[in-house]
């Protein structure tokens, strides 16, 4: 019995043999790993390599064109993604590779997701804007540093700074990772900018990776950043790492120790750029000063002997002068003659001309005047005369001078009828000389009819009440 021929393979019937097997075997899988070695030829196609953190594995990747449109914001160096495919092999090059149909964040992928939308919502805010940065100060005194108190960071800072040149440096220690580094950091801003004289911040830490940098992500922190009132330089991580707080700040640093060369200007270079500037500025003098002496020479040349143009000149003032005198001399008699024109009309309106001849129109006023008062008084005493015999001829006592009386009860009402006294009241009398008091005696019954007089006396009393 002879035994069966062995069967051998061509390499493109292995090829295809391992395709079709590894395809049926891993088909609809979804695979989670980081993203690598990411390249984004002109194709539209997306080549990466697929890494487990946790062991020492690797595959190569592929999502085409048509998916990587969809997906291509999810996929970034570094970035923890899930790919949903199948495993193949490929013939041309004998490499097995992953062919993703869908992408999903997973882990850190997905914290890097809500970065890049956090990313795109300050940009959309305008944080990100080059028209918003500050420019440093050229001679900073005192510069203000956010960063942890033990770390190399601030050392590196304070020994940069003092060998480029004198500067106030104002530890604020913070918290730069892990759990309540955001807050840390916006604590320590808040007490750097109570400092009045404070010029610019430094805002950094060493390097690390990306989970140690997150704390600089903090939206909090970005927008704190953002509302400084002194420029920021962020100095986070190395060169290859770039924060939020890198692109919302006024200038960026690769590490703390070049923030200090960009915040602390370097006085030994000032110098040497000051004394190279003395002295090309000593030759730009110099040659200022001779280009001057030449145009001095050649305008002297075209301005010919000055002592000439002088006494031009004090001809043409002397002429001047006389001028000038003859018109002052014609203003001068114009204005004598209009001041003795007004001397002569204030002679006439002086006080003592204006007197006189008021005095000469008053007198004859006067003399009239005292007749015309002489008249006046005399009749005004006739009528007061006249009206003091009428006056008197009224007054009650006149009356009591011709022998009569006035009687009053004991309320001081004069009494007109005898039917109101009884007999035993007091009464006082007023007679022409004087009064007396009396007491009545008796009250006539009868009434007597009131004579002339008694007309009279009535009469008065009612005009005197």
């Amino acid at each position: 019995m002879s035994a069966e021929p062995e069967r051998v393979l061509s390499v493109y019937e292995l090829a295809h043999a391992l395709k079709k097997t590894v395809e049926t075997a891993t088909a609809g899988v979804w695979v989670e790993g980081e993203v690598g070695r990411l390249q984004k030829p002109g194709s539209g196609h997306v080549y990466f390599t697929m890494k487990d953190e946790q062991r020492d594995a690797t595959i190569d990747c592929v999502i085409y064109k048509r998916e990587a449109v969809r997906y291509a914001k999810l996929l970034n160096e570094g970035a923890r993604v899930q790919l949903l495919g199948r495993a193949t092999f490929y013939p041309p090059r004998g490499r097995l590779q992953w062919v993703a149909d869908a992408v999903r964040p997973a882990g850190q992928g997905a914290l890097l997701v809500a970065l890049e939308r956090l990313k795109e919502k300050l940009q959309t805010e305008g944080l990100f804007d080059a028209a918003r940065k500050r420019a440093l100060p050229t001679d900073p005194t005192c510069v203000g540093v956010v960063t942890s108190k033990t770390g190399a960071a601030f050392s590196d800072i304070v020994s940069v700074a003092r060998r480029r040149g004198p500067v106030r440096i104002v530890l604020s220690p913070a918290v730069v990772q892990g759990d309540g580094a955001a807050i840390s950091i916006v604590a320590a801003l808040d007490r750097l900018e109570r400092l009045p004289a404070l010029d610019v911040i430094i805002l950094g830490r060493g390097g690390g990776s990306k989970e140690d940098l997150m704390a600089f992500n903090d939206e909090r922190v970005v927008r704190r950043v953002a509302a400084c009132r002194v420029p920021v330089v962020s100095a986070v991580g190395h060169e290859v790492d770039v924060s939020l707080c890198d692109s919302v700040a006024d200038a960026r640093a690769a590490t703390p120790s070049q923030a200090a060369e960009l915040v602390v200007p370097d006085a030994r270079a000032r110098h040497q750029l000051l004394v190279r500037l003395e002295r090309h500025l000593g030759r730009v003098a110099q040659g200022i000063v001779g280009r001057a002496a030449l145009d001095v020479a050649r305008l002297g040349r075209r301005l010919g002997d000055p002592r000439v143009l002088l006494a031009e000149r004090q001809q043409g003032l002397d002429e001047l002068h006389e001028r000038a005198r003859a018109c002052q001399r014609l203003a001068l008699t114009q204005r004598r003659r209009r001041l003795l024109e007004l001397e002569g009309r204030l002679a006439q309106r002086h006080p003592r001309a204006v007197l006189s001849s008021s005095r000469a129109e008053l007198w004859p006023l006067s003399g009239r005047l005292r007749a015309a008062l002489r008249r006046s008084l005399d009749r005004s005493g006739g009528n007061l005369r006249s009206h003091a015999r009428a006056l008197g001829a009224l007054s009650p006592l006149a009356i009591l001078g011709r022998g009569y009386a006035l009687a009053f009860d004991s309320e001081g009402r004069a009494i007109r009828e005898a039917a109101g006294l009884r007999p035993g009241d007091p009464i006082s009398v007023r007679v022409a000389h004087g009064a007396f008091t009396a007491r009545v005696e008796k009250v006539r019954s009868a009434v007597a009819e009131p004579g002339p007089f008694e007309h009279e006396l009535a009469q008065n009393e009612d005009s005197g009440s």
